[in-house]
């Protein structure tokens, strides 16, 4: 399971290194070998590749005949890159991709189970930034009476 927040800084060749934390963990799991995507958030998903085929499979499983259905599957599967850590511990972010989610030197890893997000560090602070109804009482039905 990954968890926890990273600032990092992306390298003039979108190479990014992977917090150490986590290295041991993605070369067990998958060797390495990662998928990363764009969200419709504007950030980046970055999956260990064995997690990412079930959703895969889930989205092409869908009806295309659904034009809601058809965007999403253009943008997941659309944008997802086959990526793999080098020796070092990084990450290459394709142009296309750091174009996607407006990266630019400085970003925010944060883990979030089984994935990753990767997200320009001002629209991190942003989302962060924003009230999302949790303080003014308005919680989806599926956090009701859920207590941390």
């Amino acid at each position: 399971m990954f968890r926890g927040v990273a600032q990092l800084n992306l390298d003039s060749k979108g190479r990014l290194a992977v917090p150490s934390r986590y290295r041991d963990a993605l070369t067990v799991r998958c060797g390495g070998h990662l998928v990363i995507t764009a969200d419709v958030d504007k950030c980046l998903l970055i999956y260990p590749q064995p997690d990412w085929e079930p959703i895969q499979e889930k989205l092409m499983s869908l009806s295309s005949l659904n034009p809601r259905i058809r965007d999403l599957q253009r943008q997941l599967i659309g944008y997802a890159e086959d990526i793999e850590m080098d020796a070092a511990g990084r990450i290459l972010v394709s142009s296309a991709l750091r174009d996607f989610a407006s990266l630019a030197k400085n970003v925010v890893f944060v883990g979030q189970g089984n994935k990753f997000e990767l997200w320009d560090k001002e629209k991190w602070e942003q989302v962060l930034a924003r009230d999302k109804g949790f303080n003014s009482g308005e919680l989806p039905p599926e956090l009701e009476g859920f207590s941390l």
